[in-house]
């Protein structure tokens, strides 16, 4: 019986390396973390910039879709609207957010 207590304790102890890091729940969990803003949070971050460039570039001319699908010509732009031509004398008045697409009037020709 005496014998039993002396393997206990002399038994070898797990590695405590570098997969001992790894196997880590609060390392795995930052890892996700980075994972999640590489793969979600920056390209999104990149594509709103990039729209909002777009707005702010427009200009009269410039052919544009809205988010509810409707394609028309800047006719004026104002600080936080845009006068939209849809149709030959119907001007509708949208806020710039609006704008999902700009097709460039140079882009064109």
């Amino acid at each position: 019986m005496t014998s039993i207590p002396l393997l206990i304790a002399n038994a070898p102890t797990p590695p405590q390396g570098p997969a001992g890091i790894l196997a880590s729940p609060l390392f795995m969990m930052g890892l996700m973390i980075v994972m999640f803003y590489f793969l979600l949070i920056r390209p999104q971050q990149r594509q709103r910039k990039e729209q909002q460039a777009r707005i702010a570039a427009l200009q009269s001319g410039d052919k544009v879709v809205t988010s509810a699908g409707i394609h028309g010509i800047v006719h004026n732009v104002k600080e936080h609207t845009v006068v939209l031509k849809v149709a030959e004398g119907t001007m509708i008045e949208f806020d710039k957010l609006a704008i999902t697409a700009v097709h460039k009037k140079d882009a064109a020709k």
